[in-house]
Order: C-alpha cells, then sequence, then structure tokens
C-alpha cells in the first residue's frame, strides 16, 4: 500500500468509497498502527464530528484542548490542525468524517460547520441527546453493519438530519435573527477563504473584493463574529500554523518562514514574537513551554 493510500485509510476516506465514515465502539480502528499514526497532529482532509455517548475524552484542536464528556460534541472542519487523543476506557463514542464532495450532496446548507461562533464544542440536551445518539446509530448500521448496499439517498437523508439537529443546537438561544443574519454567510466565506490560500497571504482588500464587499464591510462582519479584525483573525491563523510545525515538524525557523508565504525570516519572527509572546525557538522541539 502507497503513503497516500495508507493515509486515506488512516483518516476514514477512501476515493473508491462513499466520502463518509463512521467509527464508534462497534466500528473502532482496526489495529495498533493505523491508531498510533492516528494520534498524529495533522491537517484534517474532511469534516470531522464525534459525539460523546458516556464517558470523558480531551481532544486538541487548533492548538486548544477540549475536553468532552456525556452528551458532548466537537466538530472541525477540513484544513484545521487535529491531534486526537488516545481513546480512554470506558468511553462511548461515534466519529464521524465526511468530504467535500458528500455536503454538496445535501439540499441545505449547515452554517455551523464553519463555526461562525468560535465555539467548536456542543453540549446537546437530553432529548437532542438522544434523538442524535440514534441518528448516528442509524448511519453506524448503513456504512458499517449492513450486509447490503444502502440507497445512497437513504444515507444523505440521515446525515442531513443529523447535520439539521446539530445547527439547531449550535445556535440554540441564539436566536433566529442571527441565523437568518446574511452577514452569517459573509463570514463563513471569508473563513474558507482564509483556510484556502492562508500561506499566498492574500491582502485584506483581495479578500474583500473576492467576496464582493468594501473592506469596512468585511471589517464589520469579521468584527462582529470573531471579535477581532481580518488582519488579527488572518495572522493569528498563520501563528497558528506555525506553531504547529515548530512543534511537530523538523524545519528550520527560516524556512518556515518561506513556507507560510513570508519574503523576510527576520519579519516573521518578530510577528511570531509579538503575537505569542516567545520567539519561535522557544517552540522548537525539545523545549519547556510549560512556563514554569
Amino acid at each position: 500500500m502507497n503513503v497516500q493510500k495508507q493515509k486515506e485509510k488512516n483518516e476514514g476516506l477512501q476515493h473508491d468509497q462513499p466520502g463518509i465514515k463512521i467509527r464508534s465502539n462497534d466500528n473502532p480502528y482496526l489495529s495498533a498502527d493505523p491508531q498510533k499514526n492516528l494520534l498524529q497532529p495533522r491537517r484534517l482532509s474532511s469534516y470531522f464530528i464525534v459525539l460523546i455517548e458516556s464517558g470523558s475524552i480531551t481532544y486538541n484542536l487548533e492548538l486548544q484542548d477540549y475536553t468532552l464528556t456525556d452528551g458532548h460534541l466537537l466538530f472541525a472542519m477540513p484544513n484545521q490542525i487535529f491531534t486526537p487523543p488516545a481513546k480512554t476506557n470506558d468511553l462511548k463514542y461515534f466519529k464521524l468524517l465526511f468530504d467535500e464532495n458528500t455536503l454538496a450532496l445535501l439540499p441545505q446548507q449547515f452554517p455551523f460547520l464553519v463555526n461562525p461562533l468560535n465555539a467548536p464544542t456542543i453540549a446537546l440536551d437530553p432529548a437532542a441527546k438522544e434523538r442524535v445518539i440514534k441518528v448516528f446509530g442509524i448511519l453506524n448500521q448503513i456504512l458499517h453493519l449492513d450486509k447490503y448496499e444502502t440507497d445512497t439517498e437513504i444515507m444523505l437523508a440521515y446525515l442531513s438530519s443529523l447535520l439539521s439537529e446539530l445547527n439547531s443546537a449550535y445556535f440554540k438561544n441564539k436566536g433566529p435573527a442571527n441565523i437568518l443574519n446574511p452577514n452569517l454567510s459573509k463570514f463563513i466565506a471569508f473563513k474558507l477563504a482564509v483556510e484556502t490560500s492562508l500561506t499566498e497571504q492574500p491582502s485584506i482588500n483581495a479578500i474583500a473584493e473576492k467576496l464582493a464587499l468594501s473592506t469596512n464591510s468585511l471589517y464589520r462582519i469579521v468584527k462582529e463574529y470573531a471579535g477581532t479584525s481580518p488582519k488579527d483573525y488572518f495572522i493569528s491563523r498563520l501563528m497558528a500554523e506555525a506553531q504547529r510545525k515548530l512543534r511537530y515538524s523538523n524545519i528550520s525557523i527560516k524556512e518556515l518562514a518561506y513556507e507560510l508565504g513570508f519574503n523576510d525570516p527576520d519579519y516573521f519572527s518578530r510577528l511570531f514574537k509579538k503575537s505569542t509572546g516567545k520567539s519561535a525557538s522557544e517552540f522548537l522541539p525539545g523545549q519547556d513551554l510549560s512556563g514554569e
């Protein structure tokens, strides 16, 4: 098996199968080696959702830890940096991965997937948890347990039902005005533009033009949903990517600067120190980052 196919197998999606996979207690990763590979930090190539039915576990997304317990759910989108933990004892869970092509087949959009409110976790109330677990169970049966191939339309219908439930829970108590705010779709488009062109470092003016917005309008929208300016949001994402690469790859600071689209490594180092409060060299492997 070549490296690319092994990577696709580890991430749960393969080109010769539908772009959706599910893992659970009934359908775990099969061996220690793939599991070991999966514990390494990686950039996601698909949407990822994990629901904890019972137990507790901590995931790391974009260098931040999120502890999930009963009825808690974590979701992430393609291009985000994700570090899964080792499985804990007595954990009941469902994990779902699906790609952009699968999402495009669904009859509606699900704004929660790009996390416009900057909260990648959802705490389900008891009734919602029961419904979501049932749908996860049905998807698990369709994708893993059934001996006969299930109609793709049936699979997509249950996926749409699941995402509708999660979308509602994500925006719960935020009010319909927030959900239907036309600025939300523009913020979603801004986040996608940032993720897909991160190392190209387009100007904010270029992003605004691509979104058919003035720079002032883009500023107001990003400020509303992210609490910061478009420029600071972009820099924050660049610095998060820089920290990941410094921690988990054998790369020099100079090489990293060029890889992230900086023409001047010294400027990159100054910006990194200003943004994180630490020099880039302090994030290299083997450094004590505890601050103690």
